[in-house]
């Protein structure tokens, strides 16, 4: 019984991850880039020309930009899902 929770409370728990990060996103301006999934052939062809491309791969795209409003910009651009990239997170960083 304990077994069958957790495997039912996993997808959930990612599902809430993911819908917090797209909020953080969409309502934030706190994360230096942006993570593009699923990019649409069009997306590249759409995007502004203050925002530089990163890292591409066949399921995501890695962009980030100087001025204020990325992810609405993004999403106006044909985005499906837009998640922060490059946040410090909770930990602090170790020094080197």
């Amino acid at each position: 019984m304990t077994t069958r929770r957790i495997f039912l409370a996993l997808p959930i728990l990612f599902l809430g991850w993911i819908a917090v990060l797209l909020l953080v996103m969409r309502f934030t301006d706190a994360a230096p880039g942006a993570v593009v999934l699923f990019p649409g052939h069009g997306l590249m062809n759409n995007l502004p020309n203050d925002i530089s491309i990163l890292a591409a791969t066949p399921l995501s795209i890695t962009l980030e930009s100087q001025l204020p409003d990325l992810a609405s910009r993004l999403y106006a651009a044909g985005a499906i899902a837009v998640l922060p990239a490059g946040l410090p997170g909770c930990l602090p960083l170790p020094d080197h």
